[in-house]
């Protein structure tokens, strides 16, 4: 069970959470949690490079060891990265010392200030203590890429459908996500262009919390 929208009244109770961008501007924050991975990663990269539009990729620190070139052109591309813990680890089920220490590690090779909790899911002391040198971003829109049991043309609909500005958009660069991801996203960047939005990286954040 997930919601698509986050209800104001989530966002008002965890007003300290990144949840969406104050703008009257016509644009749209990409986020993709989970990668990167070979194959889908760049292709994504791809997209996005042919549309001009930029993202937040909100990497897991394993995978950052495992293929270090595909962050590497992440960043030499232009958009940003984030914490993603280094084994993502679902903060509800964490010793919060364990979660804290799991996040230094996705330090040493992640950069930047920006995180964002595996599930959604962070105890208010793992909260508490991320947020000292952490800018916690959440999301506005989640697309349920990652969801098997919904139809490719649902998971675009969650998206078209509920997308506003400064909305944070989540999608999933790991295999459960790929079928979906890769019908939803050339159609959602077409209807962008179509509807005249831009598709930028969180760095509004980076600047705003350094």
């Amino acid at each position: 069970m997930y919601l698509v929208k986050t209800p104001p009244i989530i966002k008002t109770i965890f007003s300290d959470l990144i949840w969406n961008i104050d703008t009257n501007e016509k644009e749209v924050f990409l986020t993709f949690d989970d990668g990167p991975i070979p194959d889908l990663t760049p292709w994504i990269l791809d997209l996005l490079d042919e549309y001009k539009f930029k993202a937040t990729f909100f990497c897991v620190g394993d995978n950052v060891r495992k293929y270090p070139y595909i962050y590497k052109r992440i960043l030499s591309e232009g958009h940003l990265v984030g914490n993603h813990t280094y084994n993502h680890l679902n903060g509800w089920l964490t010793d919060t010392e364990d979660y804290v220490e799991n996040v230094g590690k996705a330090d040493d090779v992640i950069e930047g200030n920006l995180f964002r909790p595996p599930y959604g899911k962070l105890k208010p002391t793992q909260s508490t203590v991320l947020k000292q040198d952490k800018t916690i971003v959440m999301w506005d829109v989640l697309s349920g890429d990652f969801d098997r049991s919904i139809s490719k043309e649902k998971c675009l609909s969650n998206v078209l459908d509920n997308y506003k500005e400064g909305s944070i958009i989540v999608f999933h660069d790991n295999f459960k996500a790929e079928a979906n991801l890769r019908f939803v996203l050339p159609l959602l960047f077409e209807n962008l262009i179509d509807c005249g939005f831009k598709a930028k990286n969180l760095e509004c954040l980076t600047m705003a919390y350094a």
